[in-house]
């Protein structure tokens, strides 16, 4: 057995969690039911069932869809926008570059960002008392009070969308992401 192909096991509070590293088992199921399917105006998705950006940018239409209404709209916040107030509430001294940096945005388009977040009272630009060409951006009391209504709405947001997956599901899955997100910074 090739190892792509191999189940990923893992025990979590005494729950057995299995899952195809590859997505065979789906890709297959999808062939066999490729007919039916396109009868139905689906699509037969076997092909690009493999691929992992393929399965992200599908469930990100259904949790893009779950911030909009939990927080999104509620609050007028994009989901970038979003971030980086949160990040600003959990970290001190914030420099442009480590967000920039942070959430792999070009300076232009992190300056912009920031410039639609201080038109709106959030967030200002202050001079680092220990270095004067360094700039930190911090919450104003208005951006600090939002990101912890914003905060307190996503802790439950995605519960519902998330219903089927158990604990560990969840947490594995959480876990997988974040590894292949620090793999692009190593």
């Amino acid at each position: 057995m090739r190892a792509w192909s191999r189940p990923i096991l893992a025990l979590n509070g005494g729950a057995d969690v299995s899952l195809r590293a590859n997505g065979q088992d789906e890709a297959q199921r999808a062939a066999q039911h490729g007919k039916a399917a396109r009868s139905h105006d689906r699509l037969d998705e076997s092909a690009v069932l493999h691929i992992l950006g393929y399965r992200l940018a599908q469930a990100s239409i259904l949790m893009r869809s779950v911030f909009a209404q939990h927080v999104g709209e509620p609050l007028n916040l994009r989901t970038v926008e979003f971030t980086v107030l949160l990040l600003l509430l959990t970290n001190d001294d914030v420099t442009p570059s480590q967000i920039s940096r942070t959430l792999a945005m070009s300076a232009p388009n992190l300056t912009q960002l920031l410039d639609r977040l201080a038109e709106r009272g959030l967030v200002a630009r202050e001079r680092s008392p220990h270095d004067r060409r360094a700039q930190h951006i911090r919450l104003t009391r208005t951006g600090r009070a939002l990101a912890k209504k914003a905060h307190e709405l996503s802790l439950g947001m995605e519960h519902e969308a998330l219903q089927h997956l158990s604990d560990a599901e969840r947490a594995m899955l959480l876990e997988l992401l974040q590894r292949v997100a620090r793999a692009k910074r190593s």
